[in-house]
C-alpha cells in the first residue's frame, strides 16, 4: 500500500506537469492551428528567466539591479518566490509575443505545414542559448521548500515530496484560468479565428492580436511546466539543467494525441493518463528490466499513443474533422 500511494502521488504530480505543457500546445493550436515544436526551447529559456530572477542580483546586459532578488546565499520565501514566478511568466509571455511577431505573423495565410516548420526553426535557434547556459552546471530556481517531504502515517509511512503538491496546485490554477479564458469574449474570438480566419476578420476580429495572445499565454504555460519539472525529486533536482530541454515536445506528444489537440479537458485527462501509464509501468514492471531494458517506461506512452491513433485518430476529446471528397 505504501508503494502504491507513493507511485500514485508521483503519477499525479507528473501528470499535472504534463497537463500544463499540453495546455500550452492546446492554446497555441486552438488560436493559430499551429503545432508548436519550439515548446521545449521556449520552456527552458523561460526557466532561465526564473533562475536569473532568483539567483542573480541584476539582469544581464541591463544597467539596473533586481530589487526582488534574495540576498546572496539566502533562499526566497514562498511569497517572494511566487512573485518572482509571476515576473518570470510575464517575461515568458513577452518572449512569446516577440517570437509570434517576428516569425509567425509573416506566415499568416501560408500552409500550416510551413508554419510548423518555422517553429522547428525557432527550436533550433533557441536551443544553443539554453544548452550553452547550462553546459557546465545547472542554474538554481531557488525553490523555497527544496527537497522537503511529508511522511504519511508516521515512521515507515508513505513519503510525499512537497513539490508534488505544488505541481498539482499549479496545474489546477492553469486549468481554471484556461477554462474561464475560453469562455471570455477574447476566448470566443480565439475559437472563431481557429475555425475560420477570413470569417473572423469579416466580423471585425483582430486575427493578429489573437495570434499574439495565444503565443504569449502558450509560452507562459510552457515555462510554468518547465519550472515545476525542474524541482526535486524530478531529475533536474532543483536547477535549470539540460535534463529539461529534451523532455517536452516528444514526451508530451502522446498526451496531446491521447487527449486531443484542441481539447482543454483532454490536455488534463491525457496528462494524467499518460503519466500514470509511465510511472506505474516503471514501478511494477521493474523486475523485468533485464528483458525490457532500463528505459522501457519512457516507451510506454508512445505505445499508448499508437493504440489511440488506431482507435481514435482525433484523441479521446478531440474534434473529428470531416472532409467531403
Amino acid at each position: 500500500m505504501i508503494t502504491f500511494i507513493q507511485t500514485l502521488s508521483k503519477a499525479i504530480a507528473l501528470g499535472s506537469i504534463y497537463s500544463i505543457m499540453a495546455l500550452s500546445f492546446v492554446l497555441i493550436f486552438k488560436g493559430t492551428q499551429v503545432l508548436n515544436f519550439a515548446a521545449g526551447a521556449i520552456s527552458m529559456a523561460g526557466a532561465m528567466f526564473m533562475s536569473i530572477l532568483v539567483a542573480d542580483a541584476g539582469f544581464p546586459f541591463l544597467p539596473f539591479s533586481n530589487p526582488l532578488a534574495p540576498e546572496a546565499g539566502e533562499t526566497a520565501g514562498i511569497g517572494r518566490w511566487l512573485l518572482l514566478l509571476a515576473v518570470a511568466l510575464l517575461l515568458a509571455g513577452l518572449m512569446g509575443l516577440v517570437l509570434e511577431r517576428v516569425a509567425i505573423r509573416p506566415m499568416v495565410g501560408q500552409p500550416l505545414f510551413a508554419m510548423a516548420v518555422i517553429t522547428l526553426g525557432l527550436e533550433i535557434a533557441i536551443r544553443p542559448f539554453n544548452l550553452d547556459a547550462t553546459a557546465i552546471s545547472g542554474r538554481s530556481i531557488g525553490v523555497p521548500w527544496g527537497t522537503q517531504v511529508w511522511q504519511l502515517g508516521g515512521e515507515g509511512g508513505a513519503i510525499i515530496p512537497k513539490s508534488y503538491l505544488a505541481a498539482v496546485l499549479a496545474a489546477a490554477i492553469a486549468f481554471t484560468f484556461v477554462f474561464f479564458f475560453y469562455r471570455s469574449r477574447f476566448g470566443i474570438a480565439m475559437r472563431a479565428v481557429a475555425f475560420d480566419q477570413e470569417a473572423a476578420m469579416a466580423q471585425g476580429i483582430n486575427v493578429g492580436r489573437v495570434f499574439s495572445i495565444a503565443w504569449a499565454l502558450g509560452a507562459a504555460l510552457a515555462v510554468l511546466a518547465a519550472i515545476f519539472f525542474a524541482m526535486s525529486p524530478w531529475p533536474p533536482s532543483g536547477v535549470v539543467s539540460q535534463e529539461i530541454h529534451p523532455v517536452w515536445v516528444f514526451r508530451v506528444l502522446p498526451v496531446i494525441i491521447l487527449g486531443g489537440l484542441d481539447s482543454v479537458a483532454g490536455a488534463v485527462v491525457g496528462g494524467l493518463l499518460i503519466a500514470s501509464f509511465e510511472i506505474f509501468a516503471g514501478q511494477y514492471l521493474s523486475q523485468w528490466t533485464s528483458i525490457l531494458g532500463p528505459g522501457y517506461s519512457t516507451i510506454v506512452p508512445y505505445l499508448v499513443m499508437l493504440v489511440v491513433l488506431i482507435v481514435r485518430p482525433y484523441g479521446l476529446f478531440g474534434t473529428p474533422e470531416i472532409r467531403r471528397v
